[in-house]
């Protein structure tokens, strides 16, 4: 059973920062590139940020030098680190990996206050 479990989201006023976290069941997504998408209300998800499993970095272009993703194999775990934080970054935020078909967390709601 693939499990994806996000947490750390919630309401932080602009310019702030939080760190989400996005714990994988089985050894394997060690190997598997990760990512992290967002949804805001009436708009289509999108890529916020990927990692490779030898940890190479891939960045929507309006998260570039605010958001970190990263991961600790050994705890199965994917990081999110997002600073400066504007309103537009409002959204739930859901880890998702590919195997055999994708597969999604259940989403961790970020509001940002302006």
């Amino acid at each position: 059973q693939v499990q994806l479990v996000e947490s750390g989201g919630g309401l932080v006023q602009a310019g702030g920062s939080l760190r989400l976290s996005c714990a994988a069941s089985g050894s394997i997504f060690r190997f598997r590139t990760m990512d992290w998408y967002r949804q805001a209300p009436g708009k289509e998800r999108e890529l916020v940020a990927s990692i490779t499993g030898g940890g190479s970095t891939n960045y929507a272009g309006s998260m570039k030098g605010r958001f970190t993703i990263s991961r600790d194999n050994a705890k199965n775990t994917v990081y999110l680190q997002m600073n400066s934080l504007k309103p537009e970054d409002t959204a739930v935020y859901y880890c998702h990996v590919f195997l055999i078909r994708d597969y999604w967390g259940q989403g961790t709601q970020v509001t940002v206050s302006s």
